[in-house]
């Protein structure tokens, strides 16, 4: 499998209300490293919305993407608030409150 697939897997696994990091994303396609081209493969996403929910994945510190690629900036904010996710003056998600952490996560979290 190309790792755009294994990106776009493990996006649609977010659930909704929940953001993960690029790292995070990375680190559950298998290469920790890869963080970057996570960002990448985004950027490519063939369906952006429900189907792939792109706009749930932020930066190590829950800082929204600056010129987020679907819809411009305001899009992904806006799209994280309709699902209950709380964003700062400044583009931040509290990732202590929002992160999920992968498909093994205990129920509850």
């Amino acid at each position: 499998m190309r790792f755009d697939e294994l990106v776009y897997a493990v996006v649609r696994q977010i659930p909704r209300g929940r953001v993960a990091s690029y790292g995070q994303v990375a680190l559950l396609c298998g290469n920790p490293r890869a963080s970057r081209a996570v960002g990448w493969a985004l950027r490519r996403n063939p369906a952006p919305g429900e189907e792939i929910p792109c706009h749930r994945v932020v930066n190590r510190e829950g800082r929204l993407a600056p010129a987020f690629v679907f819809g411009g900036p305001d899009a992904q904010r806006s799209l994280l608030e309709a699902e209950g996710v709380a964003v700062d003056d400044e583009g931040f998600v509290d990732m202590e409150r929002y992160a999920w952490y992968g498909p093994t996560e205990p129920p509850g979290r």
